[in-house]
């Protein structure tokens, strides 16, 4: 019943109709035909691998043809300087599993097949498939088990590297891609990972996160540090922003980066550099006792959420009477950061809960943690990135969280190319 069901296909039926779209009625009976036979529809020799062995076979038959110019069997009008050849037979891994093919060959050895080429062992959907499973935080071990376990395809661990390596060309053109020339606003920050250099030590990967004139997110890039970084290593890293065609940055939000506001200031004069209160606060309770964090929280909200910055200093002084003795260290804290923390004060709410904070990036490290962890560490900085930048790619794959982004900026986007006099829209002309 099988060899009918398949011959069916081999034979070219009406497995697609007139307008390119496959027959219906057709994958209905040859389902039936299957089930009738007790012909498995998925797993090894079901029904949906030996379609798909039909149909790689075809299409191969098909290059053929096409490299030779003439069907099989057909006389020739004079000598034919090459014709087919017999076959060899080739095991694929594909989605429906391991499935052998019998490849046609020519009597020159001119013909380079394109669907399955040469020394080629896996079909496309299979690299995707390693990849999605690595940007969701599987490790090599763990997807080539799965893929043994669910498709029954040997997958080594070392190939399965070299699938995921492929990604890092694409990485490199996609850090290099032009952007736009403006941006509301761009958010950094870092998510730690650990790389075994000699000995096993954490490495910061930061990431620019902008938000776009129409309300988008745009990742501008990745950049792996030591932890120690200072103004010339971010001086570098905006400069290459601004080199590939970010002109302007109306704001940029940090969590209090050394050396980040010096070089902020070289590479966009007019841009405003503001520290997430957020982390602000975080940092905050370190230095507290924890049965002190609802009431320091109490104190310090007239702090953040005041009309003005007078008034916000006025309330600092009045939070350090009461605070500064037991805990002079946060006092500190608040005095070093309050250059970048008191830019928000001056906008109206729009502005103010969007900007005040790196929640828009937060969402996106949680995702790149989760990925990270499951992997613990990490034998390059390559590696590491690699798995960062596979996370990033998996990110919103319905685009439901770009719809969500768009309607939550549309006020603000309004109010920042008022309070910019202008610079937003110029920037989109």
């Amino acid at each position: 019943m099988m060899t009918d069901v398949a011959s069916d296909i081999k034979a070219g039926e009406a497995v697609v109709s007139g307008t390119g779209a496959v027959d219906d009625g057709l994958v209905a009976e040859l389902v039936a035909r299957a089930q009738a036979g007790g012909v498995k529809l998925t797993g090894e020799g079901g029904l949906l691998q030996q379609l798909t062995k039909r149909v790689l076979e075809s299409a191969l038959e098909g290059e053929l043809t096409d490299h030779l110019g003439h069907e099989p069997g057909e006389r020739a009008e004079g000598g034919r300087e090459n014709y087919r050849n017999g076959h060899r037979s080739k095991t694929v891994i594909t989605e429906s599993g391991p499935v052998e093919i019998a490849v046609p060959r020519d009597r020159a050895g001119s013909f380079e097949p394109q669907l399955v080429k040469k020394r080629q062992r896996r079909l496309g959907g299979v690299d995707e498939m390693v990849l999605s499973l690595s940007a969701k935080g599987l490790t090599h071990g763990e997807i080539s088990a799965h893929l043994a376990e669910v498709y029954g395809a040997e997958i080594s661990k070392s190939t399965i590297s070299t699938i995921t390596d492929s990604v890092m060309a694409g990485m490199t053109e996609w850090q290099n891609r032009p952007l736009d020339s403006v941006y509301p606003v761009v958010f950094i920050d870092c998510v730690n990972v650990k790389v075994r250099d000699g000995q096993v030590a954490n490495r910061p990967v930061y990431m620019a996160v902008a938000v776009t004139a129409e309300g988008h997110r745009d990742i501008l890039g990745l950049w792996i540090g030591d932890g120690g970084e200072g103004a010339k290593y971010w001086l570098q890293v905006l400069t290459e922003i601004k080199n590939r065609g970010a002109a302007d940055v109306l704001m940029l939000v940090c969590d209090g980066l050394t050396g980040l506001p010096d070089a902020v200031n070289t590479v966009w004069p007019a841009t405003i550099v503001q520290t997430c209160v957020v982390h602000l606060l975080r940092n905050t309770f370190r230095y507290a006792a924890r049965q002190d964090w609802e009431k320091i929280a109490k104190a310090l909200r007239p702090v953040y959420t005041a009309p003005t910055e007078d008034a916000a200093l006025e309330r600092f002084v009045e939070f350090t009477d009461v605070w500064g003795m037991k805990y002079p260290a946060i006092v500190r804290l608040w005095e070093s950061a309050w250059a970048e923390f008191v830019p928000f004060l001056q906008f109206d709410v729009e502005i103010r809960k969007i900007v005040c904070t790196t929640n828009a990036i937060e969402s996106i490290n949680a995702r790149i943690r989760k990925a990270v962890r499951a992997r613990g560490h990490f034998p390059t900085d390559q590696a590491a990135l690699k798995c960062v930048y596979l996370a990033v790619m998996s990110l919103d794959p319905t685009g439901t969280g770009r719809k969500r982004w768009t309607m939550r900026w549309k006020a603000a986007l309004q109010a920042f190319d008022i309070t910019f006099d202008g610079r937003l829209t110029a920037g989109r002309r």
